[in-house]
């Protein structure tokens, strides 16, 4: 999902800037919402797990650099459905920056870009998921359709704003649309795995239900419909 060093560059880094400080700004604001809500301890602690997982997700498993970007699996719809919303942005926030300070700095100049891409279709399907999951449904028990629409819709806006992204910075030529079309199509097949992969840790969380809930390691949702 790192869009390429100089895909956006210049004047037009302004807006990227823009949009990033105002997905941080969300962020900010959800965080608050739940400290209010709860002590803040099961925030942070969630939100440094979301962070150490991203690490992983970005720097240990599989990727491989298509067209304008890279592919890699994000697993965005895991980490929001196990910590919630909050952590998942910051997690994916922060450990986008650690993984980019100390692995490679080079992608540094992209991340108000890049974290655009990641938070935005995040915020999106924490919406969706309150309309599309069923009431009285804790996320444990969620079918594969579910978890199949949340993850094409998180990968499909991670597609649509990288695309965005290079035609905004490059242009339409030829050469940028072919590497835009290559891109996507190559992060579509994400899609075909990340729901068994929700569903998977899903059901570890279920089987751990009792670890999990007492020490706060999850999102209260996981477990509860309520």
């Amino acid at each position: 999902m790192h869009i390429e060093p100089g895909i956006v560059h210049g004047a037009k880094m302004a807006l990227a800037v823009a949009t990033a400080a105002g997905g941080l700004a969300f962020t900010a604001i959800l965080a608050s919402d739940e400290s209010k809500s709860r002590v803040i301890t099961p925030l942070s602690s969630r939100s440094v797990i979301a962070m150490l997982a991203v690490f992983v997700f970005f720097e240990i498993l599989p990727h491989f650099p298509v067209g304008v970007s890279e592919v890699h699996f994000i697993l965005g719809t895991t980490i929001l459905l196990l910590l919630g919303t909050a952590p998942a942005a910051i997690g994916l926030a922060g450990g986008l920056l650690v993984q980019g300070a100390l692995f490679a700095p080079s992608d540094l100049p992209m991340y108000f870009v890049n974290v655009t891409t990641l938070l935005v279709p995040l915020f999106i399907i924490a919406e969706m998921a309150k309309r599309i999951i069923a009431p009285g449904t804790a996320y444990v028990d969620l079918r594969y359709v579910d978890a199949l629409k949340l993850s094409a819709a998180y990968q499909g806006g991670v597609v649509a704003w990288v695309a965005f992204w290079a035609f905004y910075g490059q242009g339409f030529g030829a050469e940028n649309t072919t590497a835009v079309l290559s891109f996507g199509a190559a992060y579509m097949l994400v899609v075909l795995i990340e729901p068994v992969a929700d569903l998977a840790v899903l059901a570890g969380a279920k089987a751990g239900r009792t670890f999990l809930s007492n020490h706060h390691l999850t999102t209260p949702r996981l477990h509860s419909a309520a």
